[in-house]
């Protein structure tokens, strides 16, 4: 068969098979170009989830007539010059608008800022019309409609009208994160508009006004650097998390992009903190040098490679685990709320009350003070009582006058025990329930992760060894890294084909249920034991045994305990939760009790 040249049309309806999968791909190159172009203010309208009709409007730099003819016409660009090795705009491959053109119905309009008036050019499956004068504003509009008429087979494999709206919703918010300074607005017949109002260098507001006002209280500041690669962002605390990863944002050079080293990084930070199936919200915006970086991967651009991926993943992994440390122990701020709404009072007073900070001066709650005083003889019969405090000290044991009231602690002073398995303690604004056993599990597990860089981990030896009866294949398994569980303080031996003896275990952990730690040891290595070793995967190990030591629900703890275990979570990193990343505590302030009781 002879080889011949193909035509430009069909050319171009192939490269549009790769850059314009859908109406949001379409948007998200023709939002690239108005950023390009300089623009403050974005318009984006839809009709019929975008395949109807498409309308990008901008107040860029504009046209001029030359430029207008260039632009329809394959690999025309004015962004790069010789070399790939330097890029540093959205857009650079000269790809989107030929290729929309030669699937759809486009029509361009552009107008230079010093140029008296504007042009506009149309383009209909492939067929480039005459260039003709128009009126124009300064700036851009490109609109585009009945996407894919030229090649109707595409039209069968897009999804509903409402899921390509909602994609080009998130095409749209992710250029918004990624450029606070330029105000967006979405509007259309298929959608309520949405706007992001530009907030100028004030990046967590722009990420507020997309992730939603909870975001803003519940992220830490990332500031990282490595070898010329600068690391900024926000991560959300561990347990203000979602339950898919639509809340993870990434962006390379101001790119946004959704690269799979990136989004591992992500899932290996939050690692041990964050519940099977949920996933952490978080903003990471990477600055390297464009020679660094390889953004011609996929004509979607949405993919990147890094010359050296270790050192990216080691940036992200690092900053946000120190994030963590230094601030992630808090709870998520929406605990409260989500437990406010789970009370349903059987009456609500319709009351509207502004929403102020509470103080003692101004609550409903307030002591009551009348305006003449009890006799002498009725205050006589409070004499043998004593005012409520929130000090920790036993009641019949005098503190001494230099102790400071643990009130005044971040986790307050424990005031009772619920169930057997919640500490209610009182700060100086509120009160805190913290879930003991998942408390102390975080606890022994940050213990047996410190000791694990530094020496073996004590142990106590057994009068009598625990024989657990397992299969033969896991007793293999768990024999081959007896080695890496010593340094944990658990020793094991063989005791026949199908058994193991439990000699030693972690001193930390007292008393332990060997049976079911060994049990759960040989089904976690069956799953992911690999030709390196136990030794990459300790820390793993080290939750399991940490579970099976700690506190469990419905021991009883005296108030000491519970105030012990209370100051050393306020100086344990992750303490926020446990290691299967549920909360460990929830925190109530006196304004959200008060609207409880419809106070405020």
């Amino acid at each position: 068969m002879a080889i011949r040249q193909l035509s430009e049309t069909l050319i171009n309806q192939i490269a549009a098979g790769e850059v314009i999968e859908r109406p949001a791909s379409a948007a998200k190159e023709l939002i690239e170009n108005a950023l390009d172009a300089g623009a403050t203010r974005i318009e984006i309208a839809t009709s019929g989830g975008g395949k109807a009709l498409l309308r990008v409007s901008d107040n860029g730099s504009g046209m001029d007539a030359a430029d207008l003819e260039l632009a329809v016409r394959r690999h025309c660009t004015s962004k790069i010059s010789e070399t790939l090795e330097d890029i540093r705009t959205l857009g650079f491959r000269g790809e989107a608008l030929p290729s929309i053109g030669s699937v759809a119905r486009l029509s361009i309009a552009s107008r230079r800022r010093d140029s008296a008036g504007g042009h506009e050019i149309a383009v209909a499956g492939g067929k480039i019309a005459h260039l003709r004068p128009a009126a124009a504003n300064p700036g851009t509009i490109v609109e585009v409609r009945d996407l894919f008429f030229a090649t109707p087979a595409r039209l069968k494999f897009l999804k509903t009208e409402k899921a390509e709206a909602g994609a080009i919703t998130e095409i749209v918010k992710r250029m918004a994160i990624a450029f606070p300074a330029v105000r967006f607005v979405l509007s259309g017949s298929d959608r309520t508009t949405l706007e992001f109002p530009a907030t100028g260098d004030d990046h967590l507001a722009r990420m507020a006004q997309v992730l939603g006002k909870e975001f803003r209280d519940n992220a830490i500041a990332l500031d990282a650097m490595r070898e010329e690669i600068s690391l900024t962002g926000f991560a959300g605390v561990p347990t203000f998390n979602r339950g898919n990863s639509a809340h993870q944002y990434a962006f390379v050079n101001g790119r946004p992009v959704q690269d799979k080293l990136i989004l591992s990084a992500i899932r290996g930070a939050y690692a041990e903190t964050i519940p099977s199936g949920r996933y952490p919200v978080a903003v990471l915006s990477i600055t390297l040098d464009p020679a660094l970086v390889d953004v011609n991967v996929h004509p979607a651009k949405s993919d990147v490679r890094f010359r050296d991926p270790g050192l990216v993943r080691g940036l992200i992994v690092g900053a946000i685990r120190e994030a963590l440390a230094r601030d992630g122990s808090r709870a998520a701020t929406t605990g409260a709320s989500d437990m406010l709404r789970s009370f349903r009072p059987g009456f609500q007073p319709n009351i509207q009350r502004p929403q102020t900070a509470w103080s003692a001066e101004t609550s409903p709650s307030r002591p009551y003070q009348p305006t003449s005083s009890f006799g002498e003889r009725p205050q006589a019969s409070f004499d043998g009582l004593s005012m409520p405090t929130a000090r920790a000290e036993p009641q019949f044991s005098p503190q001494p006058a230099s102790a400071e009231p643990t009130a005044r602690y971040p986790l307050g002073a424990a005031r009772a025990q619920i169930h057997a398995n919640y500490i209610v303690a009182q700060t100086e604004d509120g009160l805190v329930i913290v879930d003991q056993h998942a408390a102390h599990e975080r606890l022994v597990f940050e213990a047996m992760r410190k000791a694990l860089h530094s020496k073996r981990l004590a142990s106590q030896v057994l009068l009598i060894p625990e024989i657990v009866d397992i299969p033969e294949e896991d007793c293999d398994r768990l024999m081959q890294h007896a080695a890496e569980l010593s340094e944990l303080g658990l020793a094991i031996e063989r005791f026949g084909p199908g058994a193991i003896a439990v000699r030693e275990t972690p001193a930390m952990l007292g008393e332990v249920d060997a049976h079911g730690l060994i049990r759960q040891l040989a089904d976690e290595i069956a799953e992911w034991d690999t030709a390196s070793g136990l030794s990459a995967k300790l820390e793993y190990v080290a939750a399991t045994m940490a579970c099976h030591g700690s506190v469990r629900s419905g021991r009883r703890l005296r108030p000491e305990e519970m105030n012990a275990l209370l100051r050393e979570m306020e100086v344990t990193p992750g303490s926020g939760q446990c290691n299967h990343g549920r909360p460990t505590y929830i925190e109530l302030k006196l304004s959200d009790i008060e609207r409880l009781f419809g106070r405020s």
